[in-house]
């Protein structure tokens, strides 16, 4: 019986290191795909902008700047809290990791909603989606990329609850650091999103 419990568990617990490899390895799998599909729309947003310059450039001038460099701050101090976290459990630092967490995810939801109030602006303003071509490129580029801060937020929410459990340690932080990444993967995004959309010379 003592063989088939160790058994049991010998199946059901995979080694440290080769599950920190794995999952890094799975991550930046994912990363990848997730940059290819990105890639796809920068690159149409490239033709389409070197095709209609002068419409990009007037219709740019409907998005509002401050905002958008309110968000673009916002993401980046939470990739900072982000990567503190990873830093602090990689420490044993539990309830230290545990509050970054917390603060990534309320930048993450202040980020939500920043945009929600730049998206009623476009609304009361009648500008949506099929308006033009770069209106269809900014609403879908940046509704992709809120929907990847979504899934970010459960991530994190997740790690937060297991944080708070004691789930992880300095011997055990994979999860935290694959969430980091997700995270450092959304705020990168909206960093090459921000010159590309507002800042159009």
């Amino acid at each position: 019986m003592g063989e088939v419990g160790a058994e049991h568990s010998h199946t059901h617990h995979m080694d440290p290191a080769v599950e920190y490899s794995s999952s890094k390895l799975g991550m930046w799998l994912f990363l990848g795909t997730e940059i290819l599909l990105f890639g796809g729309l920068f690159a149409a947003y490239a033709i389409f902008r070197a095709k209609y310059p002068e419409m990009f450039f007037e219709q740019h001038l409907e998005l509002n700047k401050k905002l958008g460099a309110i968000n673009t701050c916002i993401l980046i101090f939470s990739s900072l809290t982000m990567a503190m976290g990873v830093s602090a459990i990689q420490r044993g630092k539990q309830k230290a990791t545990a509050i970054l967490i917390l603060i990534t995810i309320l930048c993450g939801l202040a980020f939500g909603v920043v945009k929600y109030f730049e998206y009623s602006a476009k609304f009361h303003h009648h500008i949506y989606p099929d308006t033009s071509i770069f209106f269809s490129l900014y609403f879908m580029m940046t509704g992709l990329h809120m929907l990847h801060v979504f899934v970010g937020l459960v991530i994190l929410a997740t790690l937060l609850v297991l944080t708070m459990k004691g789930k992880f340690n300095a011997q055990y932080s994979t999860p935290v650091e694959i969430g980091g990444l997700y995270w450092h993967l959304v705020d990168l995004i909206w960093i090459y999103l921000f010159p590309l959309l507002y800042l159009i010379a």
